[in-house]
C-alpha cells in the first residue's frame, strides 16, 4: 500500500517539514521514506548504523518499519536515545524494553545496543556514549516532547553545545506529566525523577534525521519548534539547522493554516 500525500510542504530554514490528514498517514510515509533510506545505504556501504526513540508517537512508524520485509536488518546496530533510571529490567515502561517489543525482536538487528540503566550513571553514560560515538550515525529516529524536548533533553538541561555523547538528567515536570498523558503511566509520581540520554550534539551527528510528531497534545511543540527563535528554551528548534532533517506532523498538531 501506497502512502498517502502530505497536505502541506514546506521549508522552515533547513527543516523540511510534511503535514499529513493523520497520524496513521505520517507514520507510514515516515516508514516508507526511512526503509527507502536504509536501502539505498545498504546498497553503498556495509553496514548502518540508527539510533531510535521510544515513545507511542513512533508506533506507526515502526509498524511500518517492520512491514518492509527485504530491508537486511543483519547488517544494521541500532541504538536507542535514553532511559530511566530506577525502574526494574523488565518494566514495560523502559524504552529499551519498548522497542525490543516493537521493533528489534521483530527485525533482529545485526548488533543491538541497549542503555544498562541499572549501572552506575556515569560509567554508563561514558560506556554507551563511547558506543555511539566510535562510528558515524546515519540515521536517527526521533520525536519532539510537549515541552520541546529532544530525547530526554529538557529545557532546563539541553546543552546545544554539550561536550558529552550521554548524560544523567532530572525530568522536568512537563516531561514527566506527558509520560502520564501518553498511557505510559499511572501518576506522575510512578515516573523516574531521572534518566540517562543522548545528547543534542550526539543525535545532531546523524547524517540523516527523521522526526515523527503526531497528535494534538504536541501542537505547540510543533509551533514552537517551527516559529520561535532557535534557543534551548525549545530545544527541537535545532533542528531547524540540521542539513537533512524532515519533521513528519498531521493536521492534529500542525494546526489549520500556520501553526
Amino acid at each position: 500500500m501506497m502512502s498517502l500525500p502530505a497536505v502541506v510542504d514546506e521549508m522552515v530554514d533547513q527543516l523540511k517539514v510534511q503535514v499529513y490528514a493523520n497520524r496513521s498517514a505520517l507514520g507510514r510515509a515516515a516508514g516508507l521514506d526511512c526503509a527507502a533510506h536504509m536501502r539505498s545505504l545498504l546498497d553503498k556501504q556495509e553496514h548502518v548504523r540508527m539510533i531510535f526513540a521510544a515513545a507511542p508517537s513512533q508506533n506507526e512508524f515502526l509498524e511500518t518499519l517492520v512491514g518492509e520485509k527485504d530491508l537486511d536488518w543483519s547488517r544494521v546496530t541500532v541504538f536507542h536515545m535514553d532511559e530511566y533510571i530506577g525502574l526494574h529490567e523488565q518494566a514495560p515502561q523502559r524504552f529499551g524494553q519498548f522497542l525490543k517489543e516493537r521493533l528489534f525482536d521483530k527485525v533482529h538487528p545485526g548488533k543491538v545496543h541497549l542503555i544498562q540503566s541499572s549501572n552506575i550513571p556515569e560509567e554508563e553514560s561514558r560506556r554507551y556514549g563511547e558506543l555511539v560515538a566510535e562510528a558515524k550515525i546515519d540515521i536517527v529516529c526521533m520525536g519532539i516532547g510537549e515541552n520541546g524536548h529532544i530525547a530526554f533533553n529538557d529545557p532546563p538541561v539541553a546543552d546545544f553545545n554539550d561536550p558529552a555523547w550521554m548524560k544523567t538528567v532530572e525530568l522536568d515536570e512537563v516531561c514527566r506529566q506527558q509520560q502520564v498523558n501518553d498511557g505510559c503511566f499511572g501518576s506522575i509520581e510512578l515516573v523516574p525523577s531521572h534518566a540517562l540520554t543522548l545528547t543534542i550534539p550526539a543525535l545532531m551527528s546523524g547524517k540523516r534525521l527523521f522526526c515523527m510528531v503526531p497528535g494534538v497534545t504536541k501542537k505547540e511543540a510543533v509551533k514552537r519548534t517551527l516559529r520561535d527563535d532557535i534557543s534551548t528554551s525549545c530545544p527541537s528548534t535545532i533542528l531547524r539547522k540540521h542539513g537533512d532533517c524532515t519533521l513528519y506532523t498531521d493536521v492534529a498538531a500542525y494546526g489549520e493554516g500556520e501553526p
